[in-house]
């Protein structure tokens, strides 16, 4: 395929004025580059950051948020919440049109709330969504079956695409829709072409309802598996944005070109959480103490200061530790080898098992090189691993999401409040086959069933923060997943863009703003 070389002519700037301003250059191309691969562009049935960072482009949704956590105007002009919590208005602009011309109307925004709903892996997100009214064609009330006080934050561009429905109401499954790979809507670029496992590139929308926007002429976001070749591809000018670096040597290393900025802004809503993921439905992983031995096996400490070479944080528990919501008091499962082997004598294992680990294929500090040192320090308790390696993203997702899997490295994201990003993991109602990123350890407990529900509907932020505190707490000892640190994710950018993506959700967010300067 052609990957347009940026326009960044002489054409392209005007001479700065006299008073020294800053002169933007109007169109122009962005050149994002990514290691993730895309299975398809619909962030209403899939998330992640591969399709999440392109579906914020094509599709707009009913809200936006600034860098504050402050709900802003976008498909809705203005909303309202009801007194009693159970129902929200969306005033909707009158002049959105979806890409092939058709109005964005009530319609679509109900049609697509119970899209998600339905066939999004966050099941909990609109779980309270009981029906959608319409009483005309730019108002949509969203009745709930109990207060949600994650609703707002759910109707944001990373988790609520506004779908087209005189596209996708044709009765085929939304999951395997044809439309994922080639979608319309009504966000500020529109697809050009989709080469899976290569390249997404954007133009954009000259009818978007935002008057003015967006800046850029395209956007592609061009595939780099091999991340060195990344690296090369942003110090030669080749790509522009790397966004979501999580590698100790990526960031050192792109800190030092003159040419580029690199920010830890942008990632505040992400909560992002590497971890050791178990299949308790395996035989030999359904025993809670083979669970525990492992993790008292494993040296949080050694991974994050020497295999990430002291840029990430250790990470204890489900929630993580930035937030207001994290128990200090969870067990951190220091590592303690006699204890580790002691437990797995009890748990009939005394003479060892064999186990296979799985990894994301990509960012090799995060993923690879932990599952490596997973294999050497298990057979210290007397745990033969077997590294299992994917020829690429989707070929893992496929395996974990298929429960085809024993241990597993994850990296789950909190998605700003645990109604959203963290519910989705443990309760059991949430077991969905061939849906990555939901309960895929297959973990259930009616107890933590229980807290979880009462902790989406409480309104008092004291009362939730002492129900997530006994979830914590019980979901350390069932120990479903081995916590290991956060994320320090990183974006690298040419220092000539100007209106780079920093608020909560980073580049998973209408880049419609960003434009070239001098």
């Amino acid at each position: 395929m052609k990957l347009m070389s940026k326009l960044m002519g002489a054409a392209a700037f005007a001479a700065l004025s006299i008073t020294a301003a800053p002169v933007f250059a109007d169109g122009g191309t962005l050149v994002i580059a990514s290691t993730q691969v895309p299975r398809h562009l619909n962030g209403a049935v899939q998330s992640g950051i591969a399709t999440a960072v392109p579906s914020t482009q094509i599709f707009a949704s009913p809200l936006r948020y600034d860098e504050n956590w402050n709900p802003q105007p976008y498909l809705a002009e203005s909303w309202e919440v009801s007194e009693d919590g159970l129902s929200v208005t969306l005033n909707l602009a009158k002049n959105a049109t979806f890409h092939d011309g058709k109005p964005v109307t009530s319609e679509d925004v109900a049609f697509s709330i119970m899209t998600t709903k339905e066939n999004h892996p966050f099941k909990s997100m609109f779980a309270p969504v009981e029906t959608i009214e319409t009483p005309d064609a730019n108002t949509a009330v969203i009745k709930l079956s109990q207060p949600h006080p994650a609703l707002l934050l759910a109707l944001s561009p990373a988790l609520a695409p506004v779908l087209p429905k005189h596209i996708y109401g044709d009765g085929q499954d939304p999951k395997s829709h044809p439309a994922n790979s080639a979608p319309i809507g009504s966000g500020p670029f529109m697809l050009e072409e989709f080469t899976a496992g290569e390249a997404v590139v954007m133009k954009k929308n000259p009818n978007f309802f935002l008057e003015g926007r967006p800046k850029l002429d395209e956007i592609i976001i061009r595939i780099i598996k091999d991340p060195s070749a990344l690296l090369i591809a942003m110090e030669n000018g080749d790509a522009d944005m790397y966004p979501f670096m999580a590698g100790s040597q990526e960031i050192r290393r792109l800190e030092k070109d003159e040419d580029l900025a690199v920010t830890s802004e942008g990632y505040a809503a992400v909560g992002p959480i590497n971890w050791l993921a178990f299949n308790t439905a395996s035989e030999k992983l359904s025993d809670v103490r083979v669970r525990q031995a492992i993790a008292y096996a494993v040296d949080r400490e050694f991974i994050t200061k020497a295999l990430h070479r002291g840029v990430s944080s250790p990470q204890r528990g489900p929630i993580i530790e930035s937030s207001p919501y994290f128990d200090e008091s969870i067990p951190a499962y220091d590592v303690d080898l006699d204890k580790a082997n002691a437990l797995m004598a009890e748990a009939g294992f005394g003479d060892g098992m064999d186990l296979t680990i799985d990894y994301i294929p990509g960012p090799k500090e995060q993923q690879q090189s932990v599952a490596e040192y997973m294999k050497s320090q298990l057979k210290k308790i007397g745990i033969n691993v077997t590294v299992r390696a994917a020829p690429d993203f989707p070929t893992w997702a496929g395996r974990v999401g298929g429960h085809d899997f024993e241990l597993s490295m994850d990296v789950v994201f909190n998605w700003g409040d645990p109604v959203i990003g963290v519910h989705r993991t443990y309760l059991s109602s949430n077991i969905r086959q061939g849906v990555i990123w939901s309960n895929t350890q297959q973990y259930t407990n009616t107890s933590v069933d229980d807290i979880l529900n009462a902790a989406a509907v409480e309104q008092d932020d004291d009362k939730r923060k002492a129900l997530y505190a006994q979830f914590q707490q019980q979901v350390a000892t069932d120990l479903p997943i081995y916590w290991i640190n956060s994320l320090p994710y990183h974006t690298a950018y040419n220092k000539k863009l100007k209106n780079v993506p920093t608020g909560i959700w980073g580049t998973m967010h209408p880049m419609d703003m960003v434009e070239w300067g001098e």
